[in-house]
């Protein structure tokens, strides 16, 4: 197995600068908003959304700054 195909969207994802996540998360809130209004995942989704964008906005740690990275890698937007 190629090791260079799993990794290849992790690297995508740190090469991403503020504005890119923030666009993206902007995408993926608007995407969940046309979905139903008692839809339990597109709330849980928003949620989750939203503190992504307070988690991007605010100062952090080297530390803190990767594992954000790592949790935004993981989600897939």
């Amino acid at each position: 197995m190629d090791s260079r195909v799993s990794t290849q969207p992790k690297n995508q994802q740190k090469k991403m600068g503020y504005e890119e996540k923030n666009a993206a998360v902007h995408e993926e809130m608007k995407r969940m908003k046309r979905l139903p209004v008692n839809s339990t995942y597109a709330t849980h989704r928003l949620r989750v959304l939203n503190k992504i964008l307070q988690l991007i906005s605010i100062q952090r740690t080297a530390a803190q700054d990767e594992e954000l990275e790592l949790l935004f890698a993981g989600l897939s937007l």
